[in-house]
């Protein structure tokens, strides 16, 4: 039973992770490794880390470049109009 316990639970882990060089962040903001995938879904990787600590996602920089990163905000208000990064 435990050998099928540990690879399912290293299995759901790894499935999970965005990579070594995944988005960072924590209570004030983060970043988010550029690529075209990750610019599409950058604000909902950002609203969830925010989300965490009830706060609310903009996004503030896109770098366009491989080995770039898009970065954001964590605040407390709900973004203004405009103001998502899009």
């Amino acid at each position: 039973m435990i050998r099928m316990v540990i690879p399912a639970a290293l299995g759901l882990m790894l499935a999970s992770c965005a990579g070594v060089h995944g988005p960072k962040g924590n209570d004030t903001g983060g970043i988010i490794p550029w690529s075209p995938d990750n610019e599409r879904m950058a604000y909902d990787i950002a609203q969830g880390n925010c989300g965490f600590y009830n706060k609310h996602a903009v996004l503030r920089t896109i770098n366009r470049a491989p080995g770039d990163f898009i970065s954001y905000e964590c605040q407390f208000e709900p973004p203004r109009r405009g103001q998502r990064g899009h």
